[in-house]
């Protein structure tokens, strides 16, 4: 891969986000895009980063901690997004910046326990379960209230939206089903008096759904890298 066709892609991409927000009756600002850069190596991420990237989806913190080193200059913020065992919760504390897969309470209580060694607080997006496919992870959409409450007292954990994997579907409405279940209980927290500005939903084949329903982030892999050169996508 060279410059010129990840420059091409991140160009056309945004293009298209904007696109999918004016046919939404939305300003294009309101939306960024997470670049989602699991399975590609760190010279590939190197070349990203030349382009103006900073903040970097993986699904394994496998793969952060195998390009943290090599990309030590490069000044990235690592955001997970893959299911999360609470026995990489200290190689998380100490290398992300983000997490959108915060999806149980013995999770979030490893990760505080880590984040207090490390003297660190970060950013989370609590992952809501939106369909019934059992590959999906995510909290059930009833315990969501409860498991907002409860993340209040775990000042390591900046609580600031939700995040979604919709529903595999070539039926749109089932899809974007999936997208307004978690801007509903999104809404519905905010009613409750929690402040979560961020919904991360939508990848390369689903995102203008997910901009029609109110995201304000789309995690998208492939429309920028290209094929991925081992099994899975986004």
């Amino acid at each position: 891969m060279d410059h010129t066709y990840l420059a091409a892609n991140w160009a056309d991409i945004r293009h298209r986000v904007d696109e999918a927000c004016r046919a939404a009756g939305r300003d294009p600002a309101e939306v960024s895009i997470l670049p989602v850069s699991k399975t590609f190596g760190a010279d590939v991420v190197r070349e990203a980063v030349a382009l103006g990237l900073r903040r970097f989806g993986e699904n394994k913190v496998q793969e952060i901690r195998d390009k943290a080193g090599p990309l030590a200059d490069c000044g990235i913020a690592w955001v997970v997004i893959g299911h999360l065992q609470t026995n990489k919760a200290r190689d998380v504390a100490r290398l992300a910046s983000e997490v959108q897969s915060l999806d149980r309470p013995e999770l979030a209580e490893a990760l505080h326990r880590r984040l207090q060694l490390e003297g660190r607080a970060i950013d989370v997006l609590v992952q809501v379960k939106t369909s019934a496919e059992e590959s999906k992870s995510g909290l059930p959409a009833a315990d969501l209230p409860g498991f907002l409450d409860d993340l209040a007292r775990y000042d390591t954990l900046r609580v600031r939206g939700l995040m979604t994997l919709a529903v595999q579907s070539d039926d749109a409405e089932h899809v974007r089903a999936c997208f307004r279940q978690l801007r509903e209980l999104r809404d519905a927290a905010q009613a409750r008096g929690h402040i979560l500005p961020q919904l991360s939903m939508g990848m390369s084949g689903d995102f203008p759904l997910a901009i029609a329903e109110g995201a304000t982030e789309v995690r998208i892999g492939t429309a920028i890298f290209g094929r991925r050169p081992a099994p899975g996508g986004l």
